[in-house]
């Protein structure tokens, strides 16, 4: 994960993370595990098989779609669930995050009944977009997630 929090690139469109070091890594990880606590499901590291080296993550992500904030299947007033994926850049280009993110949509849907999921994709965000059409989804709507950053709603098959 700190390689890529670390990453300025990596993170061009991802907010919540700041500072890029250590601590805020491990905040990171433990904010992915009190989401699994709290909704029964969350993000997956994803491992290359060959060297069990960390490539990325991928998995669901709630948002309470009323100010579009993380939260839990708990306390949002409309709850929506998100596929997202993120991976170290050295590992972009390889369709890593489209297999991921085909296996983590899977599982959500088949495993745990989830119908809708979306992905919330800045508009500047060319390579996630790619990954989106290539799992079939489309864009419908423009939000502001937290209220300062822009995304486009798109929506899997």
């Amino acid at each position: 994960m700190l390689a890529v929090i670390s990453d300025p690139e990596a993170m061009r469109f991802l907010g919540g993370l700041e500072r890029g070091d250590r601590a805020e890594a491990q905040e990171a990880v433990e904010r992915w595990l009190s989401r699994w606590d709290a909704n029964g499901f969350g993000q997956f590291s994803v491992v290359r098989r060959a060297d069990g080296r960390w490539l990325g993550r991928t998995g669901l992500i709630v948002w309470d779609r009323a100010g579009w904030r993380p939260s839990s299947l708990a306390e949002a007033v409309e709850p929506e669930i998100e596929l997202g994926w993120t991976f170290a850049r050295e590992h972009w280009g390889h369709g890593f995050a489209t297999e991921a993110a085909v296996e983590a949509r899977r599982w959500g849907r088949e495993e745990l009944g989830i119908e809708r999921l979306v992905s919330l994709i800045d508009p500047e965000n060319s390579r996630s977009i790619r990954v989106a059409e290539k799992l079939g989804a489309r864009p419908t709507e423009p939000v502001d997630l937290e209220g300062h950053h822009p995304a486009i709603v798109w929506l899997h098959p």
